[in-house]
Order: C-alpha cells, then sequence, then structure tokens
C-alpha cells in the first residue's frame, strides 16, 4: 500500500459545475421547489451525520461503512425523488440518461475495484492466522511463523492492479461534473440540481476510500459545492475536517492510515523480531504470549471489520446497479431506446 507522496492540487480546475443549473429567469413551482429542499435539507443531514466526533475516528472501518452506508441511502433518496418528480422516463430528454448512464457504469466499475481490493486485504488474514496457529501451541514453530508474518507484510504492501483502473475512472467522472444545459423543464432542472449533490458527495467519499486503500492522500479530492444548495456548507465543512486530518497522517510519514489495519501492523512489527531467526524465547515467555495475543484480537477486528465493509460496498453496487437496470427497461418499454452504444454500456463483472 505505500506509495510515494505528491504535494496537494487544488481540484475541480475546469469551471463551476452548477453554472447551468439555476439559470437567471428559471421558475420553480411550489411543488417542485419543496422536494428539491427536501431532497437537499435530506442530503444535508446525511453529511451531517458523517461528521466523526473526534479525528481518531476518522478511517476507522465503522466510519468507512457509516460512510457508504449514506452513499446507499442518497442514492436511494435519488430514486425517491425522480418518482416524487412524476417524469417519466420516455419524457426524459438524451442528455439526462446520458449523464445517469455515465454515472451509475463509473460507479459499477468504482465499486468492483474497492470490492477487490477489501478481498486482497481478508486474503492477508491468512497469512496472520498460520503465523498465530505457529506461535499457539505447545511446540512453538517459530521460522514458519516469521514466514507468515513476513508473507503478511509482502502481501499488504502488495498493489492491486485494478485500483490503477478505479484511478483513472474516478479521474474522468470527476471531469463530467459539468451537467448538460437544462431548457424548458422545470423538473429537469431539479433532476439535474439533485443528481449532482449526489454525484459531489459520491465522488468525494470514494476519493476518502480511494486514498486509504492506495497508501497515499494523492487521490483525494478537493470538490466545490455552490452556495445555493441547502448541503453546501455541511459539506465543505466535513470535507475539510476529514481531508486535512488525512493528508496529516500521510504528511507524518504514514502510510497505513486505516486505524484496523494499523493495529495490526504493529503487532506483527513487535512479533517479527523476536522470530525471525527462529531462537525465540523460552518456553511460559509472558511478554510473548501477550504479543500473541493482543495481535489475534488485532487481526479479528481487522477481518470482521472488511467482510461488514465489503457487504455494504457489495451493497451500494446492488443500489447503483438495479437504478440502472430499471432506467434501462423502462427504456425499452418506451421505444427510446434507439441507440445501441447506450443500450450495450454495461459493466463487466469479472
Amino acid at each position: 500500500m505505500s506509495r510515494p507522496q505528491e504535494p496537494h492540487r487544488p481540484f475541480l480546475p475546469f469551471g463551476n459545475p452548477f453554472r447551468m443549473i439555476s439559470p437567471k429567469g428559471s421558475y420553480l413551482s411550489p411543488k417542485l421547489l419543496s422536494l428539491l429542499n427536501t431532497f437537499e435539507e435530506t442530503l444535508a443531514s446525511r453529511i451531517k451525520k458523517l461528521r466523526p466526533a473526534g479525528k481518531e475516528d476518522i478511517l476507522r472501518l465503522s466510519w468507512m461503512r457509516s460512510a457508504m452506508n449514506s452513499l446507499c441511502e442518497i442514492h436511494t433518496d435519488i430514486k425517491t425523488l425522480i418518482t416524487a418528480l412524476e417524469l417519466p422516463v420516455c419524457d426524459w430528454d438524451d442528455k439526462w440518461i446520458d449523464v445517469y448512464m455515465d454515472n451509475s457504469v463509473n460507479l459499477l466499475d468504482i465499486s468492483i475495484a474497492f470490492t477487490s481490493e477489501i478481498s486482497r486485504l481478508k486474503q492477508g488474514n491468512l497469512f496472520l492466522q498460520c503465523a498465530l496457529h505457529n506461535l499457539g501451541g505447545a511446540s512453538k514453530q517459530l521460522v514458519r511463523a516469521s514466514s507468515s508474518l513476513d508473507g503478511w507484510r509482502q502481501h499488504i504492501n502488495g498493489k492491486n492492479p485494478r485500483l490503477d483502473n478505479c484511478f483513472c475512472v474516478m479521474d474522468s467522472f470527476a471531469q463530467k461534473l459539468d451537467l448538460p444545459k437544462i431548457k424548458n423543464s422545470a423538473k429537469g432542472k431539479v433532476l439535474m440540481r439533485a443528481m449532482c449533490g449526489v454525484k459531489v458527495v459520491t465522488l468525494w467519499v470514494c476519493s476518502i476510500f480511494a486514498a486509504t486503500f492506495s497508501g497515499s492522500a494523492k487521490k483525494l479530492m478537493d470538490l466545490q459545492a455552490p452556495e445555493a444548495c441547502l448541503w453546501a456548507n455541511d459539506f465543505a465543512d466535513l470535507q475539510s475536517f476529514v481531508n486535512t486530518e488525512i493528508r496529516t497522517l500521510y504528511s507524518s510519514g504514514k502510510f497505513m492510515v486505516l486505524k484496523e489495519l494499523e493495529a495490526v501492523d504493529a503487532g506483527v512489527k513487535k512479533l517479527y523480531p523476536v522470530v525471525r531467526d527462529g531462537v525465540g524465547p523460552v518456553e511460559g515467555d509472558e511478554p510473548l504470549k501477550l504479543s500473541v495475543l493482543e495481535l489475534g484480537k488485532s487481526a479479528g477486528k481487522l477481518s470482521e471489520g472488511l467482510d461488514l465493509l465489503g457487504n455494504d460496498v457489495d451493497k451500494f453496487f446492488g443500489i447503483v446497479l438495479t437504478g440502472r437496470d430499471a432506467l434501462l427497461c423502462n427504456l425499452r418499454v418506451g421505444g427510446n431506446l434507439s441507440d445501441p452504444v447506450r443500450a450495450n454500456k454495461n459493466v463487466v463483472v469479472s
């Protein structure tokens, strides 16, 4: 997971992505304005809930689970809004459909990469279990334990090619924050404004996952939110708080910022010198027993947390996929799926 650190660069150099959704003279009926305000107020409340109680809670698996669950709720909210707008897919402009389809395929690709990395980290638990087994019996096998611990360190510091692909997808995703201009459709303006808010929050959360898994703050994004949006201040505060702490952690020389992974790494570093040469302490040595016990607990917390986080990412994948499938189905029923490229723009899960 180790990566060389790069200087922080400002993000979104391509202008204000929201400039097209609040044109002068635009009019929203009281009903549409109420729907938009309700959506944005709900989005603001979900953002507020993501603020950690303290800096030490940032990048714990429990917080990352909360972030992923929030994305699940936010993407469910946008589906609810679409229904409330009473805007059938057959009335969608082709540009709106393209935005939705591009967003969904990017998110599916990103989810697959995160699932791959979570699985890779979980596989490292096999090395730990072998080491603990060899250190837990009456006849300790220090050489084998040493080999397993060394194997874990090499595995964790390995590179996941799917993450590199994920970074490219995220960069492309970020460059498409600029939504199409909406003409002659008040409902379309509400839909695009809401979708842009969802996209900004989703991309930022994904950038945190990317920074955590890559071992570098390079992929951490600083996204701009327009002041007119009801969730803008809460988002700006949360983003500044979390991003600042993550960059501080990396600038201090750490490359494992995930708290549970860091705890396991500390336990491995403590044990490895003791068993490295195959000549450990005498039988019944209490410090060794305590170190083995602590590593076992840390490994258990990491494994359990990764299992739960993996389930949450799978849930998010499912929500995005079902929304995409529903749109495709409605387009086929409505006879609007005339573009073969759009029809075949499907994610490949492998």
